[in-house]
């Protein structure tokens, strides 16, 4: 049986309001509240015409991709930094989910969502979390560390089923990604149908004087502050946690942290207090410190990305058929798990997507012209490796790690507004290769004079020699493929 989620209560409304989103599902016969927009998070300022460059795309979609193509993907080597401010607090960590004393229907759900042993976060932040008396927490660590799983164990852990309001608030700053947390909470509390879980989220209305009587309220700060502050749909004076998901995100977001600050003023003073972040600069740290005090902090040190197990190369190409023939050539000697190919404007890549489908190859096209549901779903067939070679934009520049992905062919070179070398977007882009410790294979593709001085400039910054290939010498490619 599911968590009981109350979703809508208007009846006439109910089927417009929901839907299934499989693609986003970590359980898929729950339903969510549909409302999201046609053009998906990010869209505002995206440049319509395909012949132009990709956009950036917002805080927001990045962390919501990197959840999911990182979905499952929990095994992290990178070491805990901890940092407490109150010194006579006890610090351990655990190796089993079974020595933290949960509720063992809570327990049950947690190994029925694969999680057979916690993660390095998980393994740090849970007995901190759950101990008693509560203590505040500041968190840091990338997506696919667990850090989603923590904190929604530790909110349902702290619920009472017997008193019939909400105790638990959770922020996050955008729909897609209250629904990701959300939906982990119903999949942990799937054997525990006591609790009941709400979402305060977009398309969810309830009428005036309405007294909410779940126990967890997952929602964005806005639809919260209405629901808690103008509407007084529940009292956050009674609220035992709060947890404050996506900072980094909530700061790049307009609003947010004035909204956040003021659902915070409310809440009652020994309210626990979890915030969690993938980044740590000054600015999320000064927006977490005005809201937790005491705190315990935890910061999963980055895997620094590095070109020294990464083989690069270039390929001289005339024309873009010129670079077709280096890639089909490329494709067809050396063998490999999955690939990455970056192109430079929407156009370019729709085009090598049409052609690499016509010539036989299972391709996948992420571009800025689709919309969240789509790009989510693209990256759930490459991730489970449906697509062998994914083509895209800059849309997956950054933080995006396939374990899978042997090989990153820049099509077009990354530059920047003035057409100079791109150098930091080079280093994500060709670090989604060679991750993990693996080796790794990057293919640059130069078409002219420019494209060879900005290779040029690729070579100077990072000190390291690019090699030429032939693209049509097949003992040449093969040499790469025993590499």
């Amino acid at each position: 049986m599911a968590a009981n989620i109350d979703w809508v209560t208007c009846a006439e409304e109910q089927e417009k309001l929901i839907t299934k989103v499989d693609s986003i599902s970590l359980n898929k016969t729950d339903r969510i509240p549909n409302g999201s927009p046609k053009t998906g998070i990010g869209a505002e300022g995206e440049p319509e015409d395909k012949n132009v460059d990709e956009a950036p795309i917002s805080p927001a979609e990045r962390s919501l991709l990197q959840k999911i193509i990182r979905k499952g993907l929990v095994e992290n080597k990178n070491d805990i930094e901890v940092q407490r401010k109150d010194p006579t607090s006890p610090l351990f960590s655990i190796k089993s989910f079974e020595a933290l004393h949960l509720d063992p229907q809570l327990l049950k759900g947690v190994y029925a969502m694969g999680f057979n042993a916690p993660s390095k976060i998980q393994e740090t932040a849970l007995p901190t979390l759950l101990a008693n008396p509560a203590q505040n927490m500041i968190a840091q660590s990338q997506s696919g560390t667990g850090k989603t799983a923590a904190f929604v164990l530790a909110m349902l852990s702290r619920v009472d089923p017997k008193k019939d309001y909400p105790q638990v608030l959770c922020l996050s700053p955008t729909y897609e990604l209250a629904i990701q947390t959300g939906e982990v909470a119903a999949k942990m509390a799937q054997f525990c149908p006591e609790i009941k879980i709400r979402f305060a989220v977009r398309g969810e209305e309830i009428p005036r004087g309405t007294k909410l009587k779940e126990h967890i309220i997952i929602g964005t700060p806005g639809k919260v502050v209405d629901w808690g502050v103008k509407y007084q749909f529940f009292d956050l004076g009674k609220v035992s946690v709060f947890v404050l998901d996506e900072a980094d995100v909530m700061i790049a977001t307009q609003g947010h942290q004035d909204q956040s600050f003021r659902i915070h003023k409310l809440l009652p003073r020994n309210c626990q207090i979890m915030f969690f972040s993938a980044t740590y600069e000054h600015d999320v740290m000064d927006f977490a410190e005005g809201i937790v005090s005491n705190p315990v902090i935890i910061r999963l040190k980055r895997e620094e990305e590095s070109l020294d197990n990464i083989k690069q190369y270039y390929v001289m190409c005339r024309n873009l058929e010129d670079k077709y023939t280096a890639i089909s050539n490329i494709y067809g000697v050396v063998t490999i798990g999955q690939a990455m190919i970056f192109c430079h404007t929407r156009k370019t890549a729709s085009w090598l997507s049409e052609k690499m489908s016509g010539d036989g190859h299972a391709v996948a096209l992420l571009s800025g012209d689709l919309a969240i549901e789509q790009r989510i779903a693209v990256l759930d067939r490459f991730r489970d490796g449906k697509e062998k070679v994914l083509i895209t934009t800059n849309v997956l520049a950054r933080g995006i790690d396939v374990e899978q992905v042997t090989i990153v062919v820049n099509f077009d070179l990354p530059v920047d507004l003035a057409r100079k070398a791109d150098c930091e977007t080079y280093l994500h882009r060709i670090g989604r290769t060679g991750r993990f410790g693996k080796a790794g294979l990057a293919i640059n593709l130069v078409d002219g004079p420019e494209t060879l001085a900005v290779l040029k400039q690729i070579e100077d910054h990072f000190g390291k020699k690019i090699n030429k290939l032939d693209a049509e010498d097949v003992d040449e490619i093969e040499k790469l493929g025993k590499e």
